[in-house]
């Protein structure tokens, strides 16, 4: 068995796509999930599994799209691709403290990399490596012109964005299920 990360993309934000934590772990662990649990409301799933991320991407999504009635995005990672992820932060650790990492479900074209990171805003710092976009935001994610919607779009990705704190956390929970 292997531990992974499932990330949820847009649940419980607004009021929109509600999905309660007890009721998806429920569900999660009678479509064949082992110790599954979940850290806040938006959509952190660890887990065990003898089956591969795609497969779990599918599986996750279609009991989710069935139980609940709604379509949501999941990008299913191990602890080690989500500790890369956390490691190849290019910002210096105060910084990377208060920076934003979308995890991308592919690795953008290097054509559409190199357009995308011609954008900039002021205060404003954006990175991209591999799977995952670096945000940094001087002012704050709130004061921010980044869109999220607009990255995916020009890069043709799907993405979620978690904060330091909770990448640390769900790197820290799926340790102890390991």
């Amino acid at each position: 068995m292997k531990t992974y990360i499932a990330l949820l993309r847009g649940i419980n934000v607004g009021g929109h796509k509600k999905v309660p934590m007890e009721t998806l772990r429920e569900l999660l662990t009678k479509c064949g999930l082992k110790s599954v649990q979940t850290y806040i409301q938006s959509g952190n799933v660890i887990f065990q599994s003898s089956k591969e991320a795609t497969e779990l991407e599918e599986i996750i999504k279609k009991n989710i799209q069935d139980y609940f009635g709604f379509e949501v995005s999941i990008i299913v990672k191990t602890p080690s691709e989500l500790q890369t992820i956390l490691d190849d932060c290019p910002f210096q650790q105060n910084e990377k403290e208060h920076s934003f990492f979308i995890i991308l479900n592919k690795i953008p074209d290097a054509e559409l990399v190199a357009e995308v990171q011609q954008i900039s805003y002021e205060n404003e710092e954006i990175i991209i490596k591999n799977d995952a976009l670096y945000f940094y935001c001087s002012t704050g994610y709130g004061k921010s012109k980044f869109s999220m919607n607009t990255f995916e779009r020009k890069l043709k990705v799907i993405g979620t964005a978690r904060n330091y704190n909770t990448m640390i956390k769900l790197l820290s929970l799926s340790a102890e299920i390991d």
